[in-house]
């Protein structure tokens, strides 16, 4: 089993897909003609990001939640396997103004770096903390 793709449904669909283009690394890629706008976004050839647009009103846009609870996704992370490409990553946040925390995961040999991509959203991006040296 993998992560298949996770969804953000988010009033402000470009600001969302800049961020994971100009900054993650991912990139823009065909979608569906849903009713609704939105984007999906690519790494190693399949549709990882689904960005949705909130503009809508709920039943519209979510048939996940029927009884008008609001879903809600408290992060999500991605792995970073190489010391260039984590540094490569802070060059880009750091370039474009976005605040991030770092933080070293208890008893093992991670860090992680949290990013706050609007309210209620957050993406990790952990590494090894070898990769996390100059």
């Amino acid at each position: 089993m993998h992560l298949d793709h996770a969804t953000i449904v988010t009033p402000d669909v470009d600001a969302a897909r800049r961020f994971f283009v100009d900054i993650v690394g991912l990139t823009d890629g065909r979608r569906p003609p849903f009713r609704v706008g939105g984007a999906w976004l690519y790494a190693a050839g399949r549709p990882v990001i689904h960005l949705v647009d909130a503009t809508l009103p709920r039943a519209v846009a979510s048939d996940a939640a029927p009884s008008g609870a609001a879903p809600r996704i408290d992060h999500i992370a991605f792995r970073i396997d190489r010391a260039d490409a984590w540094h490569a990553l802070i060059a880009r946040i750091e370039a474009a103004g976005v605040g991030y925390q770092r933080a070293d995961v208890p008893l093992t040999r991670e860090v992680q770096l949290f990013v706050a991509l609007a309210p209620g959203v957050v993406i990790e991006f952990v590494t090894a903390a070898e990769h996390t040296s100059s």
